[in-house]
């Protein structure tokens, strides 16, 4: 396995592990609104290196490992790493843009990070299949559209703690630095990136009506 994505789970769950331990810590780097207003923007990358719990850290961890190695293999080590930490300041500035008057919003995870790392590792391979549940046959590009979906839902719901935010906007930096690094993408796998936008201008479109 590469030696990169070895370091980046390792943090994960390294960090994890004393955030589970340690509340003092874990508040002291978690997202949250107030005290990053207040000048403390380191928490907009630690909070991606906390989680909730094992099942939170295991989930996206799995995640990582097995979409990671498309985004290493099509774009290299420093590309993989620009996708990944990218995408974890833009799930951050995201939640920051929708939540910015929230003073008490907190939230913690890699998700925004490893969903960039999905959306760049589906541009990238579209004919990937997953396997829901580890049964289900499902296209990637069909899994990334209903999971994007999915979180414009939970935005709007706001009936749960999960940060969907930052979801999508790790969705949104995996995509763009993608398409920046290979353009090639445009005309290669035209339907792709037009289909793989669809969720970013609902959102966009949701957010300028004042629907979200």
């Amino acid at each position: 396995m590469n030696i990169i994505l070895i370091a980046i789970i390792v943090a994960n769950v390294v960090i994890s592990y004393k955030g589970f331990n340690d509340l003092y810590f874990f508040r002291k780097y978690e997202f949250h609104v107030g005290s990053i207003r207040s000048g403390e923007q380191i928490r907009m990358l630690s909070s991606g290196f906390l989680h909730v719990d094992m099942m939170h850290l295991i989930f996206n961890m799995l995640t990582l490992y097995f979409f990671a190695p498309v985004v290493l293999n099509w774009l290299g080590n420093f590309s993989f790493v620009l996708v990944y930490f990218g995408s974890l300041i833009f799930g951050s500035l995201l939640t920051m843009l929708f939540h910015k008057n929230d003073y008490s919003y907190r939230a913690v995870g890699a998700s925004g990070a490893v969903t960039g790392v999905l959306y760049s590792a589906i541009l990238l391979q579209p004919d990937m299949m997953l396997g829901i549940f580890f049964v289900i046959p499902m296209p990637a590009y069909i899994f990334g559209i209903l999971y994007l979906l999915y979180s414009i839902y939970g935005m709007k719901a706001k009936n749960d703690n999960i940060g969907h935010t930052a979801h999508f906007g790790g969705a949104i930096g995996g995509y763009l630095i993608t398409l920046i690094k290979m353009p090639s993408l445009f005309t290669d796998h035209t339907l792709m990136v037009i289909l793989l936008a669809i969720p970013i201008l609902i959102l966009f479109g949701m957010a300028k009506l004042g629907k979200l």
